[in-house]
């Protein structure tokens, strides 16, 4: 059993004494109410992660000035905005933690009509192009930072993040690759390091010489041009000269590839920026956060009692379980829900006009701490429930909890469904281990699982449940062309699976996100690979940051990409496609079929409860073929139903 005693020691930001070494950072909730306002939700977020002892929680980018602002960030540019921020502060207090408050300027990142800038160039994919801020306005941004500060203090905020990466204001001046002004703000790095260096004096004069400053920084900008790791350690010492007493180490910028730094997906390693976060160590004597998906409280100790860092920024760890620090602490770490850096509930969300606010495809309470507190059921019932993937795993916890009595059947001889399978492919080995540890909650849990065991009118009759989860999941679509049940050709998961292994040239029919994996599975182990995609574009179902990974992996392998293409037949060693009124004969060994999921069959247990008057649920890909987040969140909201 670990006991992660450098995670859990003490340590000082300035005279803030933190009583252990994690902090949440700053990440975009959009939970705050309209006009930048705290809302109920968001405080509820924050103190549920204070509840569960992370050491220091970071109130998200919070405008400093009116030209940043945006509905989705809270604000503190008026002093009408500080009664909600005092509300929020002294609950984190109450919870039993500490807080901060990111200052944060978007500049053009802003979504602002007025957006400004340090030179009038928009970032890689926008086309609105932001006004130059002129040298006689300098002064009033800078003091802007700085008033926001003070508010911050008078709100009762234990300490302030100055957002000084990711491509915002502050790095925009900065940074070579962004900043081309002609005045004293621009040119030489003298001029390009005044502004951010005045904001952060400016500060420090506001709060006085003993509130903590801390700054966050992009460590690599990753931009052709622009700020390398030799440059923010220089500008490192520079900020600690200038009043900061900690540094925030992640990385990247929100334009082109870059971006993925920034909320790093599954497809980067655990702890990747841990190494320049001790490069920036090595050139301040104040204290340095790691960050860059730190999921783990092993890694996290690891990074701290071999002196990489002072501390470890966990934040989407913190999402998927509010409890983490404790249950490391208390030796419990087995328990711990951990993030596998899917980014469907979190980054996901934000980006979609049409979600409300960030959630966890693991923790769908994210974001719903107060609506999703579990309620002990009135009346005990049997609930039967269909399927052991993720649906039927968290719907068969969620009900344990609650005081009823779920029987968990599943036809194969394991837990965990698509999910698992997800984890064969390459990058993707934490959805298996994701799967696996679902299992083991249920087990811990208590709930009677029953493997090998299909759900069938007759079980349903000799069980006789009180309710009935269907969470039969879904099955490949088999393609309806000439050749498709030839000996050579397979399905996607048979691949995955590893049932059938393909060699020489293979032909993969669907360039979805399965497709591209078997893809990717393939070409590394040499075989030559061709995707065949009906739509003018690979990649379709894939959200924007494992989409940038999974296209890199596929060039870099040379994979070829054939769009706009449909299958017409499968021969004994070639097929045949039309591609745009074409039609091309491609070599083939192997065929593998990856055109999609279909939900299984159900209607003979449909049947059946209409028959027994037995009420039921359909969850997942049992109701449509979906992703994982989609089948856990419904499963979770009927699980509170019942």
């Amino acid at each position: 059993m670990a006991s992660f005693s450098y995670l859990f020691s003490p340590q000082k930001i300035g005279n803030m004494e933190l009583k252990n070494r994690v902090i949440l950072p700053a990440m975009g909730t959009k939970m705050n109410e309209p006009g930048g306002y705290v809302s109920q939700r968001l405080i509820d977020y924050h103190v549920a992660r204070a509840k569960g002892g992370c050491g220091l929680n970071t109130v998200e980018v919070t405008t400093v000035h009116p030209t940043a602002y945006t509905e989705d960030s809270p604000a503190l540019f008026d002093d009408k905005f500080i009664p909600g921020m005092k509300k929020l502060a002294d609950s984190i207090r109450e919870a039993g933690g500490k807080s901060c408050l990111q200052l944060w300027h978007g500049g053009k990142v802003a979504y602002n009509p007025n957006q400004v800038s340090s030179s009038p160039v928009a970032f890689e994919g926008s086309t609105v192009i932001p006004r130059e801020l002129a040298t006689s306005e300098v002064p009033e941004m800078v003091q802007a930072y700085a008033d926001a500060a003070t508010r911050a203090k008078q709100a009762g905020f234990d300490s302030v993040e100055f957002h000084a990466g990711h491509g915002y204001l502050p790095q925009q001046f900065l940074s070579p690759a962004m900043n081309f002004r002609q005045d004293e703000y621009g040119g030489s790095w003298e001029n390009r390091t005044r502004f951010p260096l005045e904001c952060i004096a400016a500060i420090r004069h506001a709060v006085g010489p003993g509130f903590p400053i801390l700054m966050r920084i992009s460590a690599i900008e990753d931009l052709p041009g622009g700020l390398t790791l030799e440059d923010m350690k220089a500008f490192s010492a520079l900020a600690e000269q200038a009043g900061i007493d900690a540094i925030n180490v992640s990385r990247g910028v929100p334009a082109g590839a870059a971006i993925k730094y920034e909320v790093p997906p599954i497809d980067l390693p655990v702890g990747f920026n841990v190494d320049n976060a001790a490069q920036i160590k090595s050139a301040v004597t104040i204290p340095v956060i790691a960050v860059g998906r730190i999921n783990d409280p092993a890694v996290a100790d690891r990074i701290i009692g071999e002196g990489l860092a002072d501390f470890v920024a966990i934040g989407r760890a913190q999402l998927a379980d509010p409890e983490f620090c404790a249950k490391a602490e208390n030796g419990r770490e087995g328990e711990i829900i951990k993030c596998v850096g899917c980014d469907q509930g979190c980054f996901d969300g934000f980006v979609n006009p049409n979600v409300p606010f960030i959630s966890c495809m693991f923790n769908p309470a994210t974001g719903r701490e107060k609506e999703y507190e579990l309620v002990p059921a009135e009346r005990p019932k049997k609930v039967l429930i269909a399927g052991g993937g993720p649906a039927g795993l968290e719907a068969a916890v969620i009900l344990k909890r609650r005081g009823h009595e779920p029987i968990l059947c599943e036809k194969s001889a394991m837990l965990g469904g698509q999910l698992y399978i997800a984890g064969a492919a390459p990058r993707k080995e934490e959805m298996a281990a994701a799967a696996i540890g679902m299992g083991e909650a249920a087990k811990r849990a208590g709930v009677e699982i029953r493997l090998e065991t299909e759900v069938t009118p007759d079980l349903i009759r000799e069980i006789k449940p009180d309710q009935v989860i269907l969470a039969t999941g879904s099955a490949p679509v088999i393609l309806p062309v000439e050749g498709a049940d030839l000996a050579h050709v397979a399905g996607s998961h048979d691949v995955l699976w590893g049932t059938v292994i393909p060699v020489g040239n293979v032909v993969i029919i669907g360039g979805g996100l399965v497709g591209l994996e078997v893809a990717e599975l393939l070409v590394e182990r040499g075989q030559k690979v061709t995707v065949v995609e009906m739509q003018n574009e690979v990649a379709a179902d894939l959200r924007l940051l494992r989409k940038i990974c999974v296209m890199e992996s596929l060039y870099g392998h040379g994979v070829n990409l054939m769009t706009n293409s449909k299958c017409l037949s499968i021969g004994p060693d070639s097929v045949l496609i039309d591609q745009g009124g074409e039609e091309h004969s491609l070599p083939a060994d192997y065929v593998v079929l990856a055109v999609g999921s279909k939900s299984l069959d159900k209607q003979n247990l449909i049947d059946c409860l209409e028959e027994c008057s037995i009420p039921y649920h359909i969850v997942g890909d049992a109701k449509q073929a979906r992703r994982a987040l989609n089948a856990i969140w419904e499963a979770a909201k009927v699980a509170r139903t019942i």
